[in-house]
């Protein structure tokens, strides 16, 4: 019996060292039973990953056929270790095939894990897809193998996504899915439940002593409580950390400068809802004393005194005090002194050099630096635009001193050309120490800055009005011969081009054409101005007779250098005939005859706005004076009266349009007398024409901005029996574009959102008659906020809410700049390089109730 028993423990020692498994779910076993022998491979079977480069899995592993192996020993277990390590296969196994004589043949089989074909969501809107997935694609590959740990870490991102939205109960659960029909693919799907946004109930202070809680809270921009209008309450602990930090900050400018906070604990209530509790310690409230100057030679103490503007016994403010020294967006700083100067290298450390109970010395210290100078001024990224463009409107030159100023004032003088991304442009100034000099080098980026007008519009009984207008803002003559600068017209130099066509082809035409040369003879910035505008109205379809304006005109601008260079003027010669044909749908006074007006138009501009399509900062305020001839000072008295030579013609058009049934009656005489009266006044223009506008901007904070914009415009006459002209008036109300009624006639149509132009007739009241055709006095003023959506030049859009109010004044008695028609409303512009700026408004006229959306273009 003893010797059948150890026959069979000695089978199957046999058996197990020749058969030897090693499974990828356990640490790999060497069973070590008897002798260890070495063996050459023979040969290895890869079973599995047909799509794995059997060579590099042989390699990967260690073993190779001609190689030896110990058998028993370490061998196959590293292999299998050095083949899961890849994160490729879900399982290894290595068998022994056979053994001949000291020759054995392995056989390794793999399973390989499955390859993902797609993700996808559920429990999100689409709208979140693109967040999500730019998240997820930076953890998991279409095409490639998922792991455990990958699937967990996009869990844990998704989730965060969700937190940081307010969502703090959010769940997200990862399925993997088996594609069917598809062997060895998976897809995983994102179950996400969002739960509700987590609100703040409140914010408790304490130890807060010279600020209300009310005040705190408004510090905390992003973490608002419930109830706060117009702000939607959540908490994201990363947005409450950068709140605290603000408080921290606001207390530090208001002179606590030791003020810190003690604690900040958060709690769930039984609604769910998070309480915040605040614990701070104010401290004392500090002051300026004693403040020195330390390394100043250039300039004296009273000096840097004076700009710096801060008093002994003045709050303690360090954003101030930097404000001051570095930092001021007007210009009025201390670095600005020396930058301005050719002092790059210069640099200003203020020090706490005591603090004793409340007061601070400071001491200013200064390193002044070399001069430099400009040595060479470098443009790129100019790709259609001409250099010598963009080189003409720069304040920099070389052999001057460096000028911080200079700088920036080149950068807003290329920005308002409108042929560059603000957004992209960047200035770099590299320095060379040894030669003293520094190099300014402007990159700019072009963007499109043509602009095409395709619209139409119904007009009643006009009918359908079609606009077509082209703007070419970088056209050059000189290279038209160039077919490279053609895109589609020959660019480059800087040259506007205009061509407008207006039509209903029925009643209503209109041509316009105009030519900007902004640098006369090119070496100085004087621009040159021709075009001409012909308008024709027939209505005789209708029996309102006909209108015809011809004007042509040609101006000089130029930039002044006093008061400042931020002024300019421009003169315009205006040539226009107006010609009026039994004309009545105008409402004019006069329905016959043929008007000159020759007028010559000066403005007076000063701007110091950098972006024109969304202004941050900066003013534009701009006078204009348009004078004619004053010819009734050198024609007789009366000259306008009928003579009885006109009156007899009168008397037979009577008497031809009557017939023999109807004889002429004296009425009709005087009423015809009445209107040649009135159009040989007229026949020669006579008006002094002015016009006031303003426009503030201000950056309130992060990218929202106020602008406020007054406008007055006065419209005289020389001669008091004379009176003022029937054109060249103003019509207020309307949104701006539908002119082809009103300014194309002869007539300055002013936009006011929430009014028609019939509800404002320039008598001191809105109504709905109708039939008002302009006054000669008129005001405007707006108060408007404005934010941004993108800035992106291509396509610029920002929100927009104003209040608004504004009248008409048919004389200087009846002018009060108190009685206003106001309005208000809400509206957003949309910038399109091929359309220009449209806007989109409603307005409610609280004067009239009539309100509706206007479609406008500027």
């Amino acid at each position: 019996m003893k010797i059948y028993i150890q026959l069979i423990l000695f089978v199957f020692t046999i058996i197990i060292s020749a058969i030897q498994v090693v499974t990828a779910q356990e640490e790999p076993k060497i069973l070590d039973y008897g002798e260890k022998m070495t063996y050459e491979i023979g040969g290895i079977d890869i079973v599995g990953a047909e799509n794995r480069d059997r060579n590099a899995i042989k390699s990967i592993s260690g073993l190779r056929e001609g190689g030896k192996v110990q058998i028993p020993g370490p061998a196959v277990g590293a292999a299998i270790k050095a083949l899961l390590k890849l994160r490729l296969f879900d399982d290894v196994q290595i068998y022994i095939e056979k053994i001949e004589d000291k020759v054995v043949f392995l056989k390794m089989v793999l399973v390989e894990r499955p390859i993902l074909s797609r993700w996808s969501y559920k429990g999100v809107k689409s709208g979140s897809h693109d967040d999500l997935n730019d998240l997820v694609k930076n953890i998991i590959t279409k095409g490639g193998i998922v792991t455990d740990d990958q699937k967990e870490l996009a869990r844990t991102k998704i989730r965060k996504y969700f937190v940081e939205k307010g969502k703090l109960d959010a769940e997200v659960q990862v399925n993997e899915i088996t594609e069917e029909g598809k062997t060895g693919t998976i897809r995983l799907e994102f179950v996400i439940d969002q739960k509700d946004r987590v609100k703040v109930e409140d914010i408790v202070f304490e130890g807060n002593k010279s600020f209300s809680d009310r005040k705190l809270r408004k510090k905390l921009s992003k973490t608002k409580r419930k109830g706060t209008l117009f702000k939607k309450t959540k908490f994201v602990e990363k947005d409450f950390q950068t709140d605290l930090k603000s408080l921290a900050t606001f207390y530090h400018n208001e002179g606590y400068k030791n003020m810190t906070v003690i604690s900040d604990s958060t709690y769930r209530n039984k609604d769910g809802n998070v309480m915040i509790i605040i614990k701070i310690d104010e401290g004392r409230r500090h002051y300026f004393r004693n403040i020195r100057w330390k390394g100043n030679s250039l300039y004296t103490d009273e000096q840097l005194y004076t700009v710096l503007g801060i008093s002994k016994g003045d709050i303690y403010n360090p954003e101030m005090l930097q404000n001051r020294l570095k930092f001021s967006l007007d210009g009025r700083d201390i670095s600005s002194l020396y930058l301005d100067d050719g002092y790059l290298a210069f640099d200003i450390n203020p020090t706490e050099v005591s603090v004793e109970n409340d007061s601070v010395d400071i001491e200013m210290r200064i390193f002044e630096g070399p001069q430099f100078t400009v040595e060479n001024v470098v443009i790129r990224g100019n790709d259609r635009t001409n250099e010598h463009i963009v080189r003409r409107e720069i304040r920099t030159k070389p052999g001057q001193k460096f000028s911080r100023s200079d700088i920036i004032r080149s950068q807003r003088e290329i920005i308002s050309l409108g042929y560059f991304n603000p957004e992209k442009m960047d200035i770099a100034t590299p320095v060379n120490q040894a030669r003293g000099t520094v190099n300014i080098e402007y990159t700019l980026e072009e963007k499109p800055s043509d602009q095409l007008e395709l619209s139409a519009g119904y007009g009643g009984f006009s009918g359908l009005i079609g606009t077509l207008g082209v703007v070419f803002n970088n056209f050059s003559i000189a290279n038209i011969r160039d077919r490279s600068t053609w895109s589609p017209l020959p660019q480059g130099d800087g040259q506007k081009l205009s061509v407008r066509l207006q039509s209903n082809s029925r009643f209503f035409k209109s041509y316009n054409f105009s030519f900007t040369e902004p640098w006369l003879g090119g070496k100085k910035p004087r621009s040159f101005t021709i075009g001409a505008v012909q308008t024709a109205f027939d209505y005789s379809l209708s029996g309102q007779g006909k209108l015809k304006i011809t004007r042509g005109f040609v101006g000089i601008g130029s930039q002044m250098k006093w008061p400042d260079d931020f002024f300019s003027s421009n003169t315009t010669l205006n040539i226009e005939q107006i010609n009026l044909d039994n004309f009545s749908s105008g409402g004019f006074s006069i329905s016959k005859g043929s008007f000159n007006n020759f007028s010559l138009k000066q403005t007076f501009t000063r701007s110091s706005v950098s972006d024109p399509l969304f202004p941050r900062r900066g003013s534009r305020i701009s006078l204009t004076l348009q004078v004619t001839p004053p010819y009734s000072l050198f024609r007789k008295a009366k000259f306008f009266e009928v003579s009885s030579e006109q009156e007899n013609e009168i008397r037979k058009e009577l008497a031809f349009e009557n017939g023999p049934a109807r004889p002429v009656t004296e009425a009709e005489v005087d009423a015809k007398k009445n209107e040649l009266k009135e159009a040989n006044k007229f026949k020669w223009l006579e008006y002094h024409k002015w016009k006031i506008a303003s426009e503030w901007y201000y950056n309130i904070f992060d990218k929202l901005v106020v602008a406020s914009i007054a406008k007055i415009g006065i419209l005289g006459t020389f001669n008091n029996d004379i009176g003022v002209p029937p054109f060249e008036r103003f019509e207020l109300g309307g949104d701006g574009i539908n002119n082809q009624n009103a300014g194309l006639q002869g007539k300055e149509i002013i936009a006011m959102r929430g009014y028609e132009t019939k509800d404002i007739t320039g008598n001191g009241s809105a109504t709905s008659t109708g039939g008002f055709q302009g006054a000669p006095i008129y005001n405007k003023f707006t108060l408007e906020l404005r934010y941004p959506l993108s800035l992106n030049p291509n396509s610029t859009i920002y929100m927009t809410s104003w209040i608004q109010g504004g009248n008409a004044y048919k004389s200087a008695k009846d002018y009060n700049p108190f009685d206003l028609k106001r309005s208000a409303g809400f509206g957003a512009r949309v910038f399109l390089p091929m359309f220009g700026l449209l806007g989109f408004d409603y307005g409610w006229g609280f004067d009239k109730i009539r309100n509706r959306w206007q479609i406008w273009k500027v």
